[in-house]
């Protein structure tokens, strides 16, 4: 596929690394974990990029929707451990890196104001899997497989996994995959809600995801990040704060132009278009 960039995108804030690929298709921005030797393990400069990248991104309108991705065979293996283990050598074990690097991302992820497809091809293990599982959509191949790895070396969970995982499986099935830390096939991934969609070639797992993030870049992008937030609250909130979310919510998608837009269609039986405003 050839990215296509609009003649005057507005500035991404990631670092210039060819660890993180970012590449612009009309309204749909790939970004792909580019470490393949190391099974798209996170090191400081890929951290660092993808936390600016999603911080450009956010108030990005030219951007409607995100597609996460891994190069190579792998989606993510997560943390680095051979920096890990350099950096424990010299004596630092307070793991700075979960305030600095993997809060910020995963807070990025999932307040992020526009639709995100992970393509999960290949092992997504560790804070890896924690990033797909931040992602609105999740679509996988026969090869997929999900490894919550952090008890296998000592560490509790992060990167927003205690948050996510309960809201997706339950509580009882999150402690049986955090404690006991054994690999998920595909199939079992996508029966328990780990994959949103599940494939039947590996191959065409990215061409999916994007399929379905080119769909997400044509609808009501301001509803879409309302809907996101309204069940960020409504997950765990009380029913008072709920409709609080939700009067919030309409009042400001009341106002848009895609709400009038998508009015006017329904009068005249025609199909809407959506702006994204």
């Amino acid at each position: 596929m050839t990215a296509v960039r609009p003649p005057h995108p507005p500035p991404i804030n990631g670092l210039k690394t060819d660890s993180l690929l970012v590449d612009r298709t009309d309204a749909v921005v790939t970004l792909t974990l580019n470490r393949p030797d190391a099974m798209n393990a996170l090191d400081v400069g890929l951290k660092e990029a993808l936390r600016d990248t999603l911080t450009g991104l956010e108030s990005d309108r030219s951007c409607r929707a995100i597609v996460l991705a891994g190069s190579g065979g792998a989606f993510c293996v997560g943390q680095d451990l051979r920096e890990h283990a350099e950096q424990l050598a010299t004596g630092r074990t307070e793991l700075d890196t979960v305030r600095v690097h993997y809060n910020p991302i995963a807070q990025r992820l999932a307040s992020m104001p526009k639709p995100v497809v992970a393509a999960v091809r290949g092992m997504a293990a560790g804070a890896g899997a924690s990033l797909a599982l931040l992602a609105d959509f999740r679509i996988g191949g026969p090869k997929t497989r999900f490894l919550m790895a952090f008890a296998n070396v000592g560490l509790a969970g992060d990167t927003g996994v205690s948050w996510s995982l309960p809201r997706i499986v339950g509580h009882a099935r999150a402690v049986e995959l955090l404690l006991l830390a054994e690999p998920v096939t595909a199939g079992e991934a996508h029966r328990i809600g780990l994959l949103s969609r599940l494939v039947d070639d590996d191959e065409q797992v990215l061409p999916a995801a994007q399929e379905l993030a080119a769909r997400l870049a044509k609808g009501p992008t301001v509803a879409y990040g309302a809907i996101k937030r309204e069940l960020s609250i409504g997950d765990a909130g009380t029913l008072s704060d709920a409709l609080s979310a939700e009067a919030q919510a309409q009042a400001i998608c009341g106002a848009t132009a895609d709400h009038q837009a998508a009015v006017e269609s329904f009068l005249a039986k025609q199909k809407p278009v959506f702006g994204g405003n």
